[in-house]
């Protein structure tokens, strides 16, 4: 039996499920229907009323459409098709009455409000409300609340649409908010006063309607009609979500998140909104050379010269890639180091990816396929601190009825898992079990870096495999470095991997701050910070960080994605594959490109799949043979959320963010 019905929308019939709301049919219709409370990401509340509509035939008063499925309606007296008007005489009297009791205690804060230019209630009120308040009394007032240092509250403009409410509960999977009171006492509070503790709240400054909830940091810095905007991604983690940078003039403002489905959906971490004080502290502006044991600044044409006098003079040259930078730079750094006869290596935290086997070093999942899946199993991750968003949509899958196992540190991932043990070896006696039950179904194995940085990471990989393969699961590894799936795509990987670095007498380091370079090799340090790896160099050539210069990256997934430029490198800082273009003619082995069109047209060339922007290929690739796991409990390698890469690290935010974290773990409790 079909679940099809016909509906007739202002005049022009449609046929949509029955399971669909009235304000999703309206969509389908090219209708847009005014609403606050109604998300289509979260419950269903019907608090706002803006969306009515009059269903002709029913009772004489408007109907909520976000509350109302379309086979709720009734036929015509003879079988027609139910009849809905969005734009009748009753439908606009509704809105503005509605309109008009929403504004009652609404502030005239629009001048220095921060959501001025953006607000729903704004927009709103022009499309449908009316030019008059009959409204003569005292407005009300209510105290604002102490969210943290993200999101800061102005709750007398609250019109009780409870999104935010919704959104920390059933998204992010904290209980701190709530609605108490009815009535004119009805207000959104946090439990006790506390203030929020996730790594995702800042997603409730997009979701308010009105300037309840707006960006702490970002507060009275610029207005939206101010702001130069950019599409790009973001490379806080590995999961590339979908992101618009704001800037005005060379500043980077703010990052919002943009639509993906995916990748992010429609939200972003707390780390990739509000990094961006990070991009104008502790930056490389100049060419730095070291003398007498001190870092002195030098010109470009010296500092070039220097470094390509080093590279030609090493007997053991090695290039290590960093956990930021873009696919051009990474491809344009191998062609270099390894036309000297060089190694070049991007797994610098001693992870045991295997280079060529794609199968194993992305997986054969994709991230949408987590939303169907009914069991997950996560072996040594915590996608809560990995990837925040990537956590929340394995707790949307998990509300919908999913199993979650975890192999590893037990850890609060925001819903229930079970335990199944701490230490790898539990796959062998899992391997061991009937699977018939669980091949019938969807389902993802995930596994962390935390497993595949460890001794025997290579045969922790090899039993998830298995275990993937003898579920027929699909597998997914999950990556904390943004840059990384790129750079083993084009062959950045030495058999040897570090071992081969340790004993090099010349070491171009390529943003890699995670690790310490031992004394006695000479190291170029290319990148945007003054981090760990600028203070270990004797060459320092400043790059560009990635909201300045165009750049390819591939998320955890496998899937290429393109950031662009959204404001310039600060003073004499260039763009990292011009500075490695520039090294290769003062060494007279000159790259073949001179743009960075033509670089991707050799990216592409090498491997045609860089060139499907957006799509995530199928990935093929030799199964690896089991090996022995060691004991020890599998644990994630992300022990701060808030410091995992420089740019991180350069911000003043991230900093208290950090603190903040580490005392409420270490809170003492009442002995009482």
């Amino acid at each position: 039996m079909s679940n099809l019905r016909k509906v007739i929308i202002d005049g022009n019939e449609i046929e949509v499920d029955g399971a669909m709301t009235l304000i999703q049919a309206c969509e389908e219709a090219g209708i847009e229907i005014p609403r606050f409370c109604y998300h289509e990401r979260l419950s269903i509340a019907g608090n706002c009323r803006m969306c009515l509509v009059e269903v002709v035939g029913g009772p004489p008063k408007p109907a909520a459409s976000c509350a109302m499925q379309v086979k709720d309606l009734r036929p015509g007296p003879e079988g027609q098709p139910p009849v809905v008007k969005t734009n009748s005489p009753m439908v606009k009297k509704a809105r503005e009455g509605v309109m008009e009791f929403l504004l009652i205690n609404h502030p005239l804060d629009c001048p220095i409000c921060d959501q001025g230019g953006e607000c729903d209630l704004q927009d709103q009120a022009m499309a449908y409300g009316v030019d008059f308040s009959r409204f003569r009394e005292a407005k009300r007032a209510t105290d604002d609340l102490d969210l943290g240092p993200l999101v800061e509250t102005h709750m007398t403009r609250c019109i009780s649409c409870t999104r935010c409410v919704r959104f920390t509960t059933e998204v992010a999977g904290i209980t701190q908010m709530g609605q108490t009171g009815r009535g004119e006492d009805a207000e959104i509070t946090s439990y006790l006063g506390e203030t929020l503790e996730s790594n995702l709240q800042g997603n409730i400054i997009d979701l308010c309607p009105v300037g309840a909830l707006v960006s702490k940091p970002y507060a009275f810095t610029a207005r939206p009609w101010e702001l130069t905007k950019t599409e790009s991604v973001d490379v806080m983690d590995a999961l590339g979500s979908s992101i618009r940078v704001d800037t005005k003039g060379r500043e980077v403002m703010r990052f919002l998140p943009l639509n993906h489905d995916g990748t992010n959906e429609e939200w972003i971490s707390d780390k990739t909104r509000f990094v961006w004080d990070g991009l104008r502290r502790q930056r490389l502006d100049k060419p730095y050379i070291r003398e007498n044991g001190k870092l002195r600044p030098a010109t470009w044409p010296e500092a070039l010269g220097r470094a390509a006098e080093a590279i030609k003079g090493a007997s053991k040259l090695a290039g290590l890639v960093g956990d930021l930078a873009p696919v051009e730079a990474t491809f344009a750094l191998k062609q270099l180091i390894e036309g000297q006869g060089g190694i070049v290596e991007c797994r610098t935290d001693g992870a045991k990816l295997p280079s060529g086997n794609r199968a194993a070093y992305v997986g054969t999942a994709t991230i949408e396929d987590i939303d169907e899946a009914e069991a997950i199993m996560l072996i040594g991750t915590n996608p809560r601190v990995e990837a925040p968003v990537l956590n929340a949509r394995i707790r949307k899958a998990w509300a919908r009825g999913a199993s979650v196992g975890v192999i590893g540190e037990m850890v609060d991932l925001t819903y229930e898992a079970n335990h199944i043990g701490t230490e790898p070896s539990v796959m062998n006696e899992l391997l061991k079990r009937d699977h018939s039950a669980v091949q019938e179904k969807p389902s993802a194995i995930i596994v962390g870096q935390g497993a595949l940085t460890r001794g025997d990471g290579a045969a922790v990989l090899a039993a998830a495999q298995a275990l993937a393969e003898s579920t027929k699961s699909g597998l997914l590894v999950l990556h904390t470095a943004a840059a990384r799936v790129g750079a083993m795509d084009v062959g950045a990987t030495n058999p040897d991997a570090m071992a081969a670095v340790d004993g090099a007498d010349v070491i171009y380091n390529l943003g890699a701050d995670e690790i310490e370079i031992a004394d006695g090799a000479f190291v170029i340090y290319q990148g945007s910070h003054g981090d760990r790896g600028a203070h270990r160099a004797d060459v320092i050539l400043p790059g560009a960080a990635y909201t300045e210069e165009p750049g390819l990256f591939v998320n955890t997934e496998g899937r290429p994605q393109l950031a662009a430029r959204a404001s310039f490198a600060p003073g004499d800082a260039k763009e990292n594959w011009a500075i490695l273009r520039a090294l290769s003619g003062e060494m007279d082995a000159k790259l073949p490109y001179d743009s960075i069109g033509a670089l991707r047209q050799a990216i592409v060339a090498a491997h045609p799949h860089l060139g499907d922007i957006d799509v995530v290929a199928e990935n093929s690739g030799e199964t690896l043979e089991m090996g022995t796991m060691e004991g020890g409990t599998l644990a994630s390698n992300v022990t701060d959320f808030y410091l995992t890469n420089p740019i991180a690290r350069a911000s003043q935010l991230m900093a208290e963010l950090s603190a903040n974290a580490k005392a409420r773990k270490t809170e003492a409790m009442a002995a009482e």
